[in-house]
C-alpha cells in the first residue's frame, strides 16, 4: 500500500462534482446483444448471451439480469495486468439495489462498541484522512463455480468473476481511530445498500476481527483504475479487504458496527461457509457432519490466457504461452508450466510487480511435438503455498483450486 499523490484535491472535485450516479434502467430487453459466448463448463448449459445493457459496461457475459450478475470475458484478462472498469465484473446479493446515489448525501454510520458515533459522507473522507493506493485482485468466491462436478447450486461462473484494479481510499484503522474503538472489541462489522425483496430476509452484512479490520491495509475506496467507482461496482465507496475473497468487500458501504462479541449475523453463521481444511476447502460429495468455517483467505491461482482454448500452433517451433496469476493472500512466487499431466515442470518467466495483492503477468516460450497436448500452469506463492492437480469440491461451490489446464493442438 502506498500513499496517494497530490492529484488528491483535484480528485476530490472530480468525484463530488459528479454529485448523482445514475444507474438507470437495470435491463432493457432490447439493449441486449445478440452475440453470445460459450464458457467451457461441464455438462452445460454452457452458453451466455454478451450484453451492453448495463450502463458503465460493455461486452459483458450476462450470468443474471437481477441481482445483476456480470462475467468478464476471459479474453480481456489478456489485454493487461489491470481490469478495464467497464470490464469489470459484475456480483450483487439481493435484487433491491440502489438505481442512484446522491454522492453529496449518502452517508455512511460508523458505530457500536466505539466511543464516538461518526456519520460520514464522501467529501469527509476525502478531506479528513489520508489517501492510500493499492493493487488488489477482487474475486467472488464463487468465481469458476461452473466447473465443480458434481454440479452445486449457484451462479454457474466461468472463470471471469475476478478483476484487478488500483484502489484509492482511506485506511479504514484511520477512520475506526478516529471514532475511538472501545477496549473488548471483537469485530467489525459492514453493511451495504443492496436489500432483500423479501421482508424478514437478512440484509447483507460481513464482519472482520477487529485486528483485521486495523491491520492498515483494509481500506475504504472511492476509485479504481483513476475513475470513480461505477455504481455498479458499489459507488460512492465500498470496503476493499486485500488478499480476501469479495464477499467482504461491500459496496456502497452504509454502516460500520464494531462488535463487543462474535458476529452472530446470518452471513456469518450460515452463509459462504467452506470446510475447515484451508487451503483445500474440500470434502467428498455427500459427506456428513464436516466442521465448517466462514470463507477468509484467498489461495494461488494462475491462468493461461494465450493461446486460447483449443488453438492450433505450428509443431517444432517456439509457441508464446502467457498468462496472469495471483498469489491469494500472499505475493507470487513463481508460475510454473507442464505439458506432461505435472510430471515435469519448467518456470515461467514473471512481468512486472505492481504488488503483493494483483495480477501478476506471466510468460514462456514451449516447442510442442505433433499431436493432442494438455498445457497446465500452476502458481505458488511467497508463503510457500502451490495450486493442487486435483479440484476440490464443496457444496457452496467456492474457493475453487486446483493447477489451470488448456489443451491444444501441434501441427
Amino acid at each position: 500500500m502506498r500513499v496517494a499523490n497530490a492529484t488528491q484535491q483535484a480528485t476530490r472535485r472530480r468525484l463530488l462534482g459528479a454529485g448523482l450516479s445514475g444507474l438507470g434502467v437495470l435491463w432493457a430487453p432490447a439493449a441486449l446483444a445478440d452475440a453470445s459466448v460459450r464458457l467451457p463448463l461441464p455438462g452445460g448449459p454452457d452458453t451466455r448471451r454478451l450484453t451492453d445493457a448495463f450502463p458503465g459496461k460493455k461486452d459483458m457475459i450476462l450470468q443474471r439480469t437481477r441481482p445483476p450478475l456480470l462475467e468478464t470475458p476471459f479474453s480481456v484478462f489478456d489485454e493487461g495486468v489491470f481490469t478495464p472498469v467497464d470490464r469489470f465484473y459484475v456480483r450483487w446479493h439481493w435484487a433491491d439495489i440502489p438505481t442512484q446515489v446522491d454522492a453529496g448525501s449518502h452517508l455512511m454510520t460508523v458505530d457500536g462498541h466505539v466511543r464516538r458515533r461518526l456519520q460520514l459522507k464522501l467529501a469527509d473522507l476525502m478531506r479528513d484522512f489520508e489517501h492510500v493506493e493499492i493493487a488488489a485482485v477482487n474475486q467472488c468466491s464463487g468465481n469458476s463455480r461452473g466447473f465443480f462436478l458434481p454440479r452445486v447450486p449457484g451462479a454457474q461462473w466461468g472463470n471471469g468473476a475476478m478483476g484487478n484494479a488500483r484502489w484509492v481510499g482511506v485506511r479504514l484503522r484511520d477512520v475506526l481511530d478516529a471514532a475511538g474503538v472501545r477496549p473488548g472489541a471483537v469485530a467489525v462489522q459492514f453493511e451495504g445498500a443492496d436489500r432483500p425483496v423479501l421482508s424478514g430476509a437478512p440484509n447483507l452484512r460481513k464482519s472482520l476481527a477487529v485486528d483485521h479490520a486495523r491491520d492498515g491495509e483494509v481500506m475504504i475506496a472511492w476509485q479504481m483504475n483513476g475513475q470513480a467507482l461505477p455504481l455498479l461496482n458499489g459507488f460512492p465507496f465500498r470496503l476493499v479487504v486485500p488478499g480476501w475473497y469479495a464477499t467482504y468487500w461491500i459496496k456502497a458501504l452504509q454502516q460500520i458496527r464494531v462488535l463487543d462479541s462474535a458476529d452472530q449475523d446470518f452471513w456469518m453463521r450460515h452463509a459462504y461457509r467452506v470446510p475447515d481444511n484451508w487451503p483445500r476447502a474440500d470434502m467428498v460429495p455427500g459427506q456428513r457432519d464436516v466442521a465448517m468455517v466462514p470463507i477468509g483467505r484467498m489461495v494461488p491461482r494462475a491462468f493461461i490466457t494465450h493461446p486460447g482454448p483449443g488453438a492450433t500452433v505450428r509443431a517444432g517451433r517456439a509457441v508464446p504461452v502467457r498468462g496472469i496469476a495471483f498469489g491469494g493472500d500472499a505475493a507470487v512466487h513463481a508460475v510454473e508450466l507442464s505439458t506432461d499431466g505435472g510430471r515435469s515442470w519448467r518456470a515461467a518467466q514473471l512481468g512486472r510487480d505492481e504488488g503483493r495483492y494483483g495480477f501478476r503477468q506471466w510468460h514462456a516460450q514451449l516447442s510442442l511435438a505433433r499431436g493432442a497436448h494438455t498445457l497446465t500452469v500452476r502458481c505458488r506463492n511467497t508463503r510457500g503455498l502451490t495450486q493442487p492437480l486435483k479440484p476440490n469440491w464443496n457444496p457452496g461451490g467456492l474457493m475453487r483450486t486446483v493447477a489451470e489446464t488448456m489443451a491444444v493442438s501441434a501441427v
